[in-house]
């Protein structure tokens, strides 16, 4: 490619999209790609076989997983690696599945994006932080790489305790000594082993990993990291790594409504509107959905349930009182500037989006990754955390009374929601995109690493 503006994407860039197959990982970059092929960039994407359909949707050509797993289809993931169901505690299922779901799939990535690159010779790839095909495509195939953070930043830091237990920052003397003993505990201990395959598996493909422990390899790898989101979201930490920027909130593509969107009459029937999700992924509607129909139904407050498909009728029939509204869904944009409080498990774009609506919230959530999200939730108390899977009825009723109670959640939601509207993701991503491809010499793609 002829050298060309450095911030300025020339029409025709190659650049081929990649994610680790699940929904949350899938959708924020939606929107960038999109961005891309409407200035002129030739967009692709590579990821399982269920997204297909929305990818044609977009206008863009897809790449499935040939050589690399497709564990998408099937979400019991118990069903998939059924040696999973000896491990009974959830540190040790988290270390399973960082090696077996995520780790060990990155050659695989790495043979089917050498395919693509035989047809398709990319300029960049987009992916998300957790992909583990970028320090191949980076390292082995000489291609820039600009990873999507779509968790909070997993980073680790002097100033911080280590990612992935859900602990919030203590910024005393004392409270950093600590930190920096549960530091070293938990990469000699709890993540020792993730850390040892992943830099053994690099090793053996000539990619020198150091020191850096399994949540910094990817981050490290990258040649840049948009990290979704902004400062006000994220801990304060004194050595964050030049090449991460914060890109505001990473939503999904959504188009354009002609009409009105959702609407309910009952809407304009009630002073306050709760909002509860589980989102699509989580199916035990005991967890979340139900205690809080159970704390809330027959009371002053609109219930409004979107299920994911999930139980769907079944919740209707067992809770069919006036205050009460269950849908599959209900686009969030539509219902979240009704809402007083959104009550969820915290999924990341769920909670991004209720900032956005200046929506306070009740999180419940502890599991994939989950418990880094909500602490973040109730640290800056934009809501507040329960730190648990399964709340009690009580537990839901006082926190979302507090919500309702206490404008101290809400004046904090607006004030980062003012923070969001600084930052325009799409802009931010093409700028950077251009910046990396713009450099006067891209190194060619080493013949070895075609047939490696």
């Amino acid at each position: 490619m002829s050298q060309y503006n450095i911030n300025t994407l020339q029409p025709g860039t190659k650049i081929l999209f990649a994610n680790f197959p699940a929904d949350g990982h899938f959708n924020p970059l939606t929107g960038l790609a999109v961005h891309l092929k409407k200035i002129g960039c030739d967009i692709r994407w590579y990821t399982a076989k269920k997204y297909e359909e929305k990818i044609h949707r977009l206008g863009i050509p897809f790449y499935g997983l040939k050589k690399a797993m497709d564990f998408s289809a099937d979400p019991d993931i118990d069903k998939v690696f059924p040696e999973r169901k000896k491990y009974k505690s959830q540190v040790a299922k988290l270390k399973f599945d960082m090696i077996n779901v995520f780790i060990l799939r990155s050659t695989e990535y790495y043979e089917d994006i050498k395919e693509i690159y035989k047809e398709f010779e990319f300029d960049l790839m987009i992916a998300d932080i957790t992909f583990g095909g970028i320090p191949f495509v980076k390292e082995k195939m000489n291609i820039p790489v600009i990873a999507i953070g779509i968790v909070p930043l997993p980073e680790t830091s002097k100033d911080l305790p280590p990612s992935g237990l859900g602990l919030t920052p203590s910024y005393t003397f004392f409270g950093k000594m600590k930190q920096s003993l549960l530091r070293r505990i938990s990469d000699a201990l709890l993540f020792a082993k993730p850390t040892k395959v992943m830099r053994t598996m690099l090793a053996e493909h000539g990619i020198d990993a150091g020191k850096a422990n399994i949540f910094d390899i990817l981050i490290q790898k990258s040649t840049i990291v948009l990290q979704s989101g902004t400062p006000g979201f994220e801990y304060q930490r004194s050595d964050m790594s030049k090449h991460i920027y914060f890109a505001g909130p990473l939503l999904p593509y959504t188009k354009k409504k002609e009409g009105q969107g959702w609407y309910n009459e009952k809407l304009r029937q009630y002073d306050k509107v709760i909002l509860v999700t589980q989102g699509t992924v989580e199916k035990d509607a005991d967890k979340l959905l139900i205690p809080t129909l159970e704390a809330f139904k027959n009371s002053d407050c609109l219930v409004i349930v979107t299920t994911g498909g999930s139980q769907t009728e079944e919740l209707r029939k067992k809770y069919s009182y006036p205050n009460i509204i269950i849908e599959d869904f209900i686009p969030f944009n539509d219902v979240m500037p009704y809402a007083d409080v959104y009550v969820t498990n915290g999924g990341y774009g769920g909670v991004l989006l209720s900032i956005q609506n200046q929506l306070p919230m009740v999180v419940a959530g502890v599991h994939e990754g989950k418990n880094e999200i909500n602490a973040r939730v109730g640290y800056f108390k934009l809501g507040i955390n329960l730190k648990t899977e399964k709340p009690s009825v009580l537990q839901l009723r006082k926190a979302v009374e507090e919500i309702l109670a206490n404008d101290i959640y809400s004046q904090n939601t607006k004030r980062l929601s003012e923070e969001f509207k600084k930052y325009d993701p799409n802009e931010i991503c093409a700028r950077q995109a251009a910046r990396l491809i713009g450099y006067p010499v891209k190194p060619k793609i080493k013949e070895e690493a075609l047939f490696y």
